[in-house]
């Protein structure tokens, strides 16, 4: 703690005035004299800013960092990257807190995290996604989803990805389902007999699969 250490007017203001910048900073002391300032800053990663365009025009409106820098840290880096929303200095056990209090908001929430410290939360969400290789094992166990990469553009890719799956499986179900619908009663009234139904229903088969091939084509 500064005050502990008691340092003079004049780190105090040199800190204050790093920290106003997101740094984390640290203080070195030689038995009873204060000889330096370490200042560390947290770098976004480069496709960050680029990635939640990407995710807006996605439909999700709501973003949030949470993090266990200080809130003054958090908010240089949320501006740097275009979040309005920055939690700071939250424990593990906080963070928890923070995903179920959204859950009551929000109703579904997806958490993204790489650490130790990501996992609780990430259990709390509605989905988890893991980064990839970036992330600790026992994030990438808690998590539904573990991104391939160390890059956040492929979020978007998956969440792209995870809705056109959704809907080609609706119109799977909707198709395997119609044709039954149809065939049942064609088949009991001599409207069609049994070869021409067996031949429509494996017909409707073919057409499922090459529906969901479809997926194969998706692109970033």
């Amino acid at each position: 703690n500064i005050d502990e250490l008691k340092p003079s007017t004049t780190i105090k203001e040199k800190v204050e005035a790093l920290e106003e910048k997101g740094n984390t900073t640290m203080l070195v002391r030689r038995n009873n004299t204060y000889i330096g300032i370490i200042a560390l800053m947290d770098t976004p990663r480069k496709e960050a800013r680029s990635t939640l365009v990407k995710l807006k025009k996605l439909g999700i409106k709501r973003m949030i960092m949470i993090t266990g820098d200080n809130q003054k840290v958090a908010d240089a880096v949320a501006l740097e990257i275009g979040i309005t929303d920055a939690w700071g200095s939250l424990l593990p056990e906080q963070k928890v807190e923070a995903i179920k209090k959204l859950k009551e908001a929000e109703t579904k929430v997806a958490m993204v995290g790489d650490g130790v410290n990501d996992a609780p939360a990430m259990a709390h969400s509605t989905v988890g996604i893991a980064m990839g290789a970036a992330s600790s094992a026992v994030a990438l166990e808690t998590a539904d989803i573990a991104l391939m990469g160390n890059t956040l553009d492929a979020l978007p890719f998956a969440i792209g990805l995870s809705r056109m799956t959704r809907r080609i499986i609706k119109q799977n179900v909707f198709i395997s389902l119609g044709v039954v619908a149809l065939l049942i009663p064609a088949t009991i009234f001599g409207f069609a007999n049994m070869a021409v139904a067996v031949v429509f229903h494996e017909g409707s088969t073919l057409v499922v699969v090459l529906n969901a091939l479809r997926l194969l084509r998706y692109k970033k």
